[in-house]
Formats: C-alpha cells, structure tokens, sequence
C-alpha cells in the first residue's frame, strides 16, 4: 500500500501533469510543506524514501513529475523544456492545492526550476534546498549528461536496466550494491506492452543540453540564485564527487550569498539521492529553523 496520494491537475496549456502527496504526520504538528522537484531525466519516485521521512516530521510532501517525465503528459512542443514552463506547472499546482507558500527541494534541474521560481514568485518560496546545482555549472558535467540524456533505447530486463543505470552512474555513486541499482531501474524504468522497458521520460526533454541551449551560468541565473539565497534560508547539499557542481562552483556561491547553508556527500557525485546521513542530517538541522 502506498504512503502517498496521487494528484492529477491540468497545465495552463492543457497538459495533464502528475504529483505525489505525503500527508504529514498529525502527531508532529503543522509546519510548511515542502515540493520536491526531480532532475532532467529523473520522475517522482526519485523521492519515495526522502518524502516519507519529511511527512513524518510534520511536513506534508509532495513530488512532482515534471513534465514529459513519468505519469505527467509529454509536450508536443518540445521547446515547452524548460525552467519558466516548469516553474509555470509549479505555481499552477501551489495555486490548485491552495498553498500560499513551500519549501522546495530541488535536485539538478528541479533547483533551476527552484531559482527561476524565486525569481519570479519569490513569494511562493518560504526557504530552499538546492541539491548538487547552481547557477554555475561545471562544463564537465553538462557534458556528461548531455552524453547519455534521451539516448537509451528500451532494454530486455530489470538487469539490463539496472546495468545501463550503472554504466552512466557509476562514476557518481562508485559505492552502490546491486540493490541499489536495481531500486533506480525499477523508479527510471517502466514495462511497456512489448514486454519491453523505457527509460520514463520523452527523449526530447534533453534537447536543451544537446544542443548547448542550457549554459554553464548566465547573468539571469546568478541573479535568480542571489535573489533566492540573500532573500529566503537556502541549503545546498553538494556531492563530494561532484562534475556538476565542483568545488570552484561551490565557492562562488557561497561566497555571493554567505549566509547559504552548505552540506557536503563523502563518495558520491551528482546527485545525492538526500538519504545519505550526511544529507539527512544537514536537512533535519535546516528544516528545523524553519516554521
């Protein structure tokens, strides 16, 4: 049985998108929700450990499948791929459930969507979590993801999926079991009818990080980044091993916004699933000031 509700509501262009929702314990009193937000090629269920534990901290959760990813609708546009649409569906979905304000957990992409949310609606964002992202990127990871992103053709078995997984992960997660692997086949992939299975996300999502239209940084971004972090408590959580965000990266931002929060991920990259303790512990200390 699931801990969780399904959510279903319609994008401000017709498209029908999807969410998890994580009741909060009663027991442990009212606080914020929190929205987590995947990355590029990444759904919902990318949370399904994190969300639970922040439920039972009294903060009802709820995880979204962006768009073209998961149970959310595929765009026929694909040029609907990026940050100010995906912040769009966000504030459609807040405004949907009635929530006048969030913490946001953002991995990857879901921390860009995050920032150009902040820049927008800054209302909307009571306080952050950037996980293993910024406003500057390292070249050496977009390149890497650029490398595997809405490229894998179906695959035959729940091994094969878990061994493409390792293939293009292992550099960021050196220390996973078999167990491990095969928890992210089974949250990456899907069974179609063919007995075949599919990565849970159209290909044409990666169409900005092929074609180099998503830059390391721009000046919107490190804009959207300072106006988060000087304005609302933001924690970035950064993996150790990280090509994504590498040390220079982390310098820059905390030395723009120097009252950020930082966390480091001992032997993993990008990105932290946020069950490490290390990232745990940084979340339960940070969320605890929070309302």
């Amino acid at each position: 049985m699931s801990n969780y509700t399904p959510i279903s509501y319609t994008s401000s262009d017709g498209l029908a998108l999807y969410a998890r929702d994580y009741p909060a314990d009663p027991a442990a009193g009212a606080r914020l929700p929190v929205i987590c937000i995947h990355g590029l090629t990444r759904n919902s269920a990318d949370f399904d450990e994190l969300a639970p534990t922040l439920a039972a901290m009294g903060r009802r959760t709820i995880a979204v499948d962006v768009r073209g990813r998961g149970h959310s609708a595929r765009d026929p546009n694909p040029d609907n791929y990026n940050p100010n649409v995906y912040a769009g569906d966000i504030v459609r979905l807040m405004d949907e459930l009635g929530l006048a304000r969030a913490v946001f957990v953002g991995t990857s992409m879901g921390g860009l969507i995050t920032m150009t949310l902040a820049a927008r609606r800054l209302d909307l964002v009571a306080a952050a979590i950037l996980n293993d992202i910024g406003p500057v990127m390292s070249v050496r990871g977009l390149q890497r993801i650029a490398g595997y992103a809405g490229r894998c053709n179906a695959v035959g078995s729940w091994d094969e999926a878990a061994s493409y997984l390792r293939d293009i992960n292992a550099c960021a997660f050196p220390a996973n079991s078999d167990d491990e692997w095969g928890k992210w086949a089974r949250r990456a992939f899907e069974l179609k009818d063919d007995g075949q299975l599919a990565l849970r996300y159209d290909p044409n999502i990666a169409t900005a990080i092929q074609t180099g239209k998503l830059r390391p940084t721009s000046l919107a971004a490190r804009m959207a980044f300072r106006r988060l972090a000087r304005r609302r408590p933001t924690l970035l959580v950064r993996g150790a091993l990280s090509d994504l965000v590498e040390q220079e990266q982390a310098d820059w931002m905390r030395k723009a916004a120097p009252e950020l929060h930082y966390a480091e991920v001992p032997n993993v990259g990008h990105a932290p699933m946020l069950t490490e303790p290390e990232a745990l512990d940084a979340i339960r200390q940070f969320l605890s000031k929070l309302p």
